[in-house]
């Protein structure tokens, strides 16, 4: 059975050291699947809604780009990071749901993984929060690691 790193040899939390480990390029991939429903939808024109807080979609990109930086603020054990690029792409995939990806790039000795995972639901609660007056109905359904390269071990799910 292998063991939990954030634990020290007494069992008390701890973050883990990365001094040792090699500098690499890592990037990590984030999907997250929402049901808007069809009264949401209905409202979009050319793939995007302005509410009187403004672009919903544009304004929840800039939110999964800022969650991304904050991730180190939000989660205890995770490393600041000095994150070389973050892509967050938005697409309505039928009348009631759309999918949410976030991509996330660094050079550095720690994954990035919590990072892309943070990014895309920042954008997912962001929808909602601009959303929510016309129906809060909606519901963020699935949130996975598509991705992970570089590092110790690759992943692709």
């Amino acid at each position: 059975m292998s063991k939990f790193s954030h634990l020290n040899s007494k069992g008390n939390p701890k973050m883990v050291n990365v001094s040792d480990k090699k500098i690499t390029k890592r990037t990590a991939i984030a999907k997250a699947t929402m049901f808007l429903g069809k009264e949401v939808i209905a409202h979009f024109t050319n793939d995007e809604l302005t509410t009187k807080k403004g672009p919903v979609f544009q304004t929840a990109i800039i939110a999964g780009i800022q969650g991304v930086k904050k991730t180190s603020e939000l989660i205890p054990m995770c490393h600041p990071l000095l994150i070389n690029g973050v892509d967050v792409d938005i697409e309505i995939v039928d009348s009631e749901n759309i999918e949410v990806l976030c991509k996330v790039t660094i050079t550095g000795k720690t994954g990035v993984e919590m990072e892309a995972l943070t990014g895309a639901n920042i954008a997912c609660l962001t929808i909602y929060d601009m959303c929510k007056s016309i129906s809060q109905k909606m519901i963020i359904k699935e949130v996975k690691l598509l991705e992970k390269t570089g590092g110790k071990s690759d992943i692709r799910n």
